[in-house]
């Protein structure tokens, strides 16, 4: 069954029933969005005032646990509602869009946020809702909620890299392991690694060879820091992976005019940067974009060392 129709009607129901998505969602129209064109693809800046209140809320549930944890089923409240998938998963309506249909895909149980158990349910999750694309945020890469699993998806169409990845200036195929194409990108300013094939179990093999030599590139045992975009089309899933390298650029950091109050995560890394104050904006260059992707990515020659160990 495809939940597309389902998801997309809860998302209309609840912009009724919901005063805080339905404000959210009106809000929407009033984003603001330009776009820096690279010359062989373009990234996208969207100012968007309400995603502020999403960072603070990120910040603030970093360490919650079941008992308080706000996507936990048991601490939902009316008017919030959910359509369970598959019995393992709530589908959800984000009271804090960056798509005009935007869901959060949440765990029934209570475990960490961790993707290599839950690759394949990505990939089923990307099949059975085939107008979305599905997005996954490492649980130190912007998870809005690192105690508890879950994914985000968005209409597909609103993300620079759907596009870009036709072009074959901008990723190029480097080998193929076991039916699955494994592709990166050398001059799109952040190092990625594209999967494509028709096969889940033959896509979950190749990619836990890349989480081992991620892990072994990065010197940690646990989950390596990376972002995740899965698409499904005409029974072939692509997968990317954005390596990474810190979490956020220095400039977040900085103090007054010198800051940018950007935390770089799926859709970023996917050429949707999103703004949430008003003055980064406007004030954000191409130069500035170079620069925070060279921080937060793996460089092409770090992407190749980990697939040619594959």
């Amino acid at each position: 069954m495809d939940f597309s129709e389902k998801a997309r009607a809860l998302v209309q129901e609840q912009i009724v029933e919901w005063d805080l998505a339905g404000r959210n969602y009106e809000g929407l129209r009033r984003v603001s969005v330009k776009t820096f064109d690279f010359g062989d693809y373009s990234i996208d800046i969207q100012y968007n005032p309400e995603r502020i209140s999403s960072s603070a809320l990120q910040n603030k549930v970093q360490s919650l646990e079941e008992h308080n944890c706000f996507m936990c089923e048991k601490n939902l409240t009316a008017p919030q509602r959910k359509i369970s998938f598959n019995e393992n998963f709530n589908i959800l309506v984000n009271p804090f869009p960056i798509f005009p249909e935007h869901l959060t895909i949440v765990g029934v149980q209570h475990q960490d946020q961790q993707i290599l158990n839950s690759f394949e349910s990505m990939l089923n999750l990307a099949s059975q809702l085939s107008k979305f694309v599905i997005y996954y945020n490492g649980p130190e890469c912007g998870a809005s909620a690192p105690k508890h699993l879950h994914f985000q998806a968005g209409l597909k169409g609103f993300i620079p890299i759907e596009n870009d990845f036709a072009n074959e200036i901008c990723c190029r195929e480097v080998r193929t392991i076991d039916g699955v194409k494994v592709s990166h990108w050398p001059e799109y300013q952040r190092g990625i690694i594209t999967l494509t094939g028709s096969s889940a179990s033959d896509l979950k093999a190749c990619f836990d060879k890349i989480y081992t030599q991620l892990q072994i590139f990065s010197n940690v045992n646990s989950e390596p820091m990376l972002n995740m975009i899965a698409v499904f089309d005409r029974k072939i899933w692509t997968v990317h992976i954005f390596p990474r390298s810190v979490y956020r650029p220095t400039q977040y950091f900085n103090a007054a005019n010198d800051q940018f109050l950007i935390s770089p995560a799926s859709l970023d890394m996917g050429g949707l940067i999103v703004t949430p104050r008003e003055e980064d904006f406007f004030k954000i260059t191409e130069e500035d974009v170079f620069d925070i992707f060279e921080q937060v990515c793996f460089d092409t020659q770090s992407v190749l060392t980990v697939i040619n160990k594959l």
